[in-house]
């Protein structure tokens, strides 16, 4: 079995994230995309809401889709959750499985700073997707790999879509272009403190779910 293990605050989930999660699966035929809600993250931010409405938020963005599914393994965790502990839990869960770790380029580029890295990537393959404003070439200078810069700008000019090369500790990463969508959920989060419509940005039901909810100072 061949899963994707998609991690992040989702603070709101939009359709940039369940786009990337889509083609993602189709790409490398992974039988599942498990998103995995952030708990207590290391490093949080001030505007990020409560675990139990982001998990919620992602339960109601992904129910539709067979492929996708959504973990609670850091959601109830009480304590500061970790990339490297989460994966060994779901090797653990998922006995046999091969797991692909999915993260844009700005998180792998900051991968040394993580806890525990050098045992991190040892633990799953590596799916880094382009964002906007990044750009593959500037993952040349990290320690986990050794990659072609002249591919990497092949992949940022659009001349080819995926380059897949070793990773550190004997894995794989693969390096991905996907379709470009310019949603964020600074946006989204930014639009809603300003009183203005968030719709078609993310899923109806998540959108029903905020305003409900008088998420990230509503203002209607």
């Amino acid at each position: 079995m061949k899963l994707g293990i998609f991690g992040g605050t989702f603070n709101p989930i939009h359709y940039g994230h369940l786009r990337a999660a889509e083609e993602v699966q189709a790409k490398l035929n992974l039988d599942k995309i498990i998103f995995v809600p952030s708990g207590n993250p290391p490093m949080k931010d001030r505007e990020l809401a409560d675990a139990r409405n982001r998990y919620k938020m992602v339960r109601l963005a992904t129910f539709k889709n067979r492929s996708f599914t959504v973990s609670d393994i850091e959601y109830k965790k009480k304590n500061k959750s970790y990339s490297v502990n989460t994966l060994k839990e779901l090797q653990r869960h998922y006995k046999g499985a091969r797991l692909y770790f999915i993260l844009g380029i700005d998180a792998f580029i900051d991968i040394p700073n993580w806890w525990q890295p050098d045992r991190l990537v040892m633990l799953a393959d590596f799916v880094v997707i382009s964002r906007p404003s990044f750009k593959f070439a500037g993952l040349s200078s990290s320690p986990y790999i050794e990659a072609d810069n002249n591919i990497l700008k092949r992949l940022d000019s659009g001349k080819i879509e995926s380059y897949k090369t070793a990773l550190a500790g004997g894995r794989n990463i693969i390096m991905m272009r996907l379709t470009p969508i310019e949603i964020s959920a600074t946006l989204i989060r930014k639009l809603l403190y300003q009183g203005k419509s968030i719709k078609y940005l993310l899923p109806e039901e998540v959108e029903s779910y905020i305003i409900s909810n008088k998420m990230y100072k509503l203002k209607v």
